[in-house]
């Protein structure tokens, strides 16, 4: 799509070429649009997060010092961009609320690969979107995204506990939601 290398999109974003701006939003809107559908309940929000991510990408793009992967670097604006929205008054206020910080419950809910096989991308991904949203954020970032429960905690201002407890509560909701749809759960 591009005849740029990242490093030239780079600098030409530093240097707030505005072609250089469009060639790497249309290079890496996909990619980071899919991350920012999984902490959202509907497609015109995972899209307003992911062009705000954006602007956010092009507004500190001098702060990428070349450290690490870029795509790394955009995707933890993104993910900040969508925890941000998350912890809006208008979100907060329809959340679920987070289990007290002592919950110390730790039971594991598998769902076997063979399932995840039979669920088209598309369904999973309805299936995430109906997690509660404190869940659903949480299990993007520990499954997902890779975060660890320390991280989460710090990132979300809840107690590792509390992370925990938010990663079993939406496994234990996609297992349900599974189960509804009639395929084996072993």
């Amino acid at each position: 799509m591009s005849n740029y290398s990242e490093q030239e999109l780079i600098e030409g974003c530093k240097a707030g070429d505005a072609h250089c701006q469009e060639q790497l939003y249309k290079l890496k809107y996909e990619l980071f649009y899919r991350v920012c559908v999984r902490y959202t309940k509907c497609y015109a929000d995972a899209e307003q997060l992911t062009n705000d991510g954006f602007i956010k990408v092009f507004n500190n793009i001098h702060k990428y010092e070349g450290r690490g992967s870029f795509e790394g670097w955009i995707r933890r604006i993104m993910v900040n961009t969508c925890l941000d929205h998350l912890k809006s008054k208008k979100v907060r206020e329809n959340r679920q609320t987070i289990a007290p910080d002592d919950y110390t419950e730790h039971v594991f809910f598998n769902i076997p690969a063979n399932i995840i096989d039979d669920i088209a991308y598309e369904d999973l991904l309805k299936i995430i979107q109906e997690v509660p949203p404190t869940s659903q954020a949480v299990f993007n970032m520990f499954v997902i995204e890779g975060y660890s429960h320390r991280e989460i905690a710090k990132e979300m201002n809840i107690s590792e506990g509390t992370s925990q407890w938010h990663v079993n509560n939406a496994r234990k909701f996609l297992q349900e939601k599974i189960k509804m749809m009639n395929l084996e759960v072993k």
